[in-house]
C-alpha cells in the first residue's frame, strides 16, 4: 500500500465510487478516502477516548483496518462513511479495552509488590520476635524477668519494684545487665533504608521495640 497521500481525481470521487475503488485494491482510492474521512474518524475517536495520542493511533488502526478487510464492504447494508463508523467504534472499544488492561496490570503489579513488602515484614517481625525470645532465654531469671515485665507488660521500673518485692535499686541494676546482655547477643543497628533487617544485621531488640531505650533503663 503506498503512502496515504490523496490525490485530486480521486478526492474528486463520490463516496460511492470511493469505496468502489478501496474493495478494488485501489490504494490512490484508500488514500483519498483517509484524506475525506479521517477528520471524522479522528473527532469520534478522541471524543471517546480524551487523548489526541490515543486518538491518531485509533484514525491509523481504523484505514488499515479499512484496507485490509475491504471485501467486507456492503453498500447495500449501509454507506461507506457508516462502514467507516462501525470500524472507528470498534477500533476505539479496543482502545479502552487495553487501556483497562493497562490500568489493572499496573494496580496488580502495585498490590503484588505491596503485598511482598508487607510478607516480607512480617517474616521480619517473626524472626525478631523469635531472636529476642532466644535471647532472653539465655539471661538469668532475674534480668528476663524485669526486662519481660517492662516490654511486654510495660511496667516502669517503680511498678517492677512493687510486683516483685525487689529494691528499686535492684530493679535497676537487673536491667541494665539485661540490656547490656541483649545489646551483646543480638545483631546490633543501625541499617540502610529500605535494607531488611535480616540481611543488615539489626537489632530486633530495639527494632520490634518503639524507639530507642529510655535514659530511665541506663
Amino acid at each position: 500500500m503506498n503512502e496515504l497521500l490523496w490525490a485530486p481525481a480521486e478526492d474528486a470521487l463520490c463516496d460511492e465510487e470511493l469505496a468502489r475503488g478501496v474493495v478494488a485494491g485501489d490504494d490512490d482510492c484508500l488514500a483519498a478516502a483517509c484524506h475525506r474521512f479521517s477528520p471524522l474518524v479522528r473527532s469520534l475517536a478522541r471524543r471517546s477516548l480524551e487523548d489526541s495520542a490515543e486518538a491518531e493511533d485509533v484514525v491509523q488502526q481504523v484505514f488499515l483496518g479499512v484496507w485490509r478487510g475491504r471485501r467486507g464492504y456492503r453498500p447495500e447494508r449501509g454507506s461507506f462513511a457508516g462502514w467507516l463508523v462501525g470500524i472507528t467504534r470498534r477500533k476505539v472499544a479496543d482502545a479502552l479495552s487495553a487501556r483497562t488492561r493497562r490500568y489493572e496490570l499496573t494496580v496488580s503489579a502495585g498490590s503484588a509488590l505491596l503485598a511482598s513488602d508487607a510478607v516480607a515484614d512480617r517474616l521480619d517481625a517473626a524472626l525478631d520476635r523469635q531472636l529476642v525470645r532466644t535471647a532472653l532465654a539465655e539471661l538469668p531469671a532475674p534480668q528476663r524477668l524485669v526486662l519481660v515485665l517492662a516490654y511486654y507488660e510495660d511496667l516502669t521500673q517503680a511498678q517492677i519494684a512493687e510486683h516483685t518485692g525487689w529494691p528499686l535499686g535492684t530493679v535497676k541494676s537487673h536491667t541494665r545487665r539485661g540490656l547490656r546482655r541483649l545489646r551483646a547477643a543480638l545483631p546490633q543497628e543501625p541499617f540502610a533504608p529500605g535494607e531488611s533487617r535480616r540481611s543488615s544485621g539489626a537489632n530486633p531488640w530495639t527494632s520490634t521495640h518503639k524507639g530507642e531505650i529510655s535514659a530511665e533503663w541506663n
